[in-house]
């Protein structure tokens, strides 16, 4: 295990929490009890001292400059890209793009596979669980193209609805599936939607932000065709996200964005574009931040991705009962009710309290959770709900934060019944 990891291969929990410098601080003169990490992780110190390290010893433009500095930043953030690819069992570290954010990367799959691909005639399928990030660009893209966009819809219990999937995918050319729901937690399968996607002559794509940080991650095991994830959900920094795509479809596909990197050649007559990954990557990249997910990578390869779920699993199984036991009827996770079917996500409604009052509450009592639609509005209007306060589980946290979060919703109980 690299070093940088803290030493971290046996401990996941209350102890792995002292690897989290902002943790050690107090919010409203209390400990931080910090449960919104679907939203945003808190970053380990090896991940801020790589990015510190970046910029003290070999800040540098990188596949640009002859000269060791440019040289050694070249290699760093190439070292990431290959740790990255790695840790998603890709064919070639060259099927690793690097984009701001899983948004983008999402965005680059509409607009240069889809406006290639997509027109009349032509269908997409989505699923009533998306993040607005892959609901709204093919929503654009429609507007222009006009493609159909089908819907699979989502049952009582927090799961697809897969009865008519074989209908919803005939004639379509690609399905927009989430790994894993960032309201409900619910975990689809994957692998029966890429087969049944790819019966059909479909492609999917795989929406992995909330899933990657929290469950070992095989793109080709998920059958998947494109992947995309972000860095800051997973201990890394902001600023950085990755679309995996199979080489072949990334080698068809036309550049996203112009300008520099992107290309071989320019002439007065046009360009040819580089090869794969850089060609999707214009610009100078966000270095510091790419060397940065490499050691977020490091770091959760140090705790083991099989023993992060088991301790999610196990922490959402004690956090469901302690709040049944406590609460009971009046209040309420939306989801599914099996732990080992879910992930740490717990979108909760508390009797008749508004979830930001609750939030605010919570934040009075140094717990941080979100609360509001989380990007995914169709959802919200299915489940006929404005809005949650979402808790979300990682790997900083433990039974005590859950048993603060159930005394804070308590506190908050007693404040509106006063």
């Amino acid at each position: 295990m690299n070093s940088t990891a803290g030493g971290t291969s046996s401990r996941i929990g209350k102890s792995t929490r002292a690897d989290f410098p902002i943790l050690a601080d107090e919010a409203h003169d209390k400990p931080i009890i910090y449960l919104d990490s679907a939203a945003s992780s808190q970053k380990p110190r090896c991940v801020l001292e790589a990015m510190n390290n970046y910029y003290e010893t070999i800040n540098a433009n990188v596949h640009r400059g002859a000269y060791e500095l440019a040289a050694q930043a070249t290699e760093a953030m190439e070292t990431a890209r290959a740790e990255t690819a790695r840790f998603v069992n890709a064919y070639s570290a060259n099927e690793i793009v690097f984009t701001k954010n899983v948004t983008e990367a999402f965005n680059l799959v509409a607009r240069s596979w889809g406006g290639a691909n997509l027109g009349p005639g032509d269908a997409v399928v989505i699923t009533e669980m998306e993040h607005h990030a892959n609901i709204v660009p093919w929503q654009m893209l429609a507007a222009e193209k006009g493609f159909e966009i089908r819907w699979i819809s989502v049952t009582a219990d927090g799961q697809l609805d897969l009865s008519n999937l074989d209908r919803l995918l005939d004639g379509a050319k690609l399905l927009g599936v989430t790994a894993m729901s960032n309201v409900l937690g619910t975990l689809n399968p994957i692998r029966r939607l890429a087969d049944a996607a790819h019966n059909s002559g479909a492609l999917i794509l795989v929406d992995a932000a909330q899933y990657v940080p929290h469950l070992p991650c095989d793109v080709q095991a998920l059958g998947a065709d494109f992947l995309g994830f972000t860095g800051h959900k997973m201990c890394g920094p902001t600023g950085v996200g990755v679309l995996w795509a199979r080489a072949e479809l990334l080698e068809a596909m036309p550049p996203f964005m112009g300008g520099g990197e992107m290309i071989l050649d320019v002439r007065k007559d046009g360009f040819t574009p580089n090869h794969i990954p850089h060609k999707f990557e214009a610009g100078t990249p966000p270095i510091a931040e790419i060397v940065g997910l490499g050691a977020a990578v490091r770091y959760l390869d140090g705790l083991g991705m099989e023993r992060v779920r088991e301790h999610e699993v196990s922490l959402t199984a004690y956090a469901l009962r302690t709040l049944q036991e406590r609460y009971g009827d009046d209040l309420a996770v939306h989801g599914p009710a099996e732990p080992a079917c879910r992930g740490g996500v717990l979108s909760m409604s508390f009797r008749d309290i508004h979830p930001h009052d609750l939030s605010q509450v919570l934040d009075d009592r140094g717990v941080c959770v979100r609360a509001g639609h989380h990007c995914a509005k169709p959802l919200m209007r299915h489940l006929g709900l404005a809005a949650t306060t979402r808790a979300s589980l990682y790997v900083y946290n433990d039974t005590s934060d859950v048993d603060a979060l159930a005394d804070a919703i308590g506190a908050a109980g007693d404040f509106f019944a006063a």
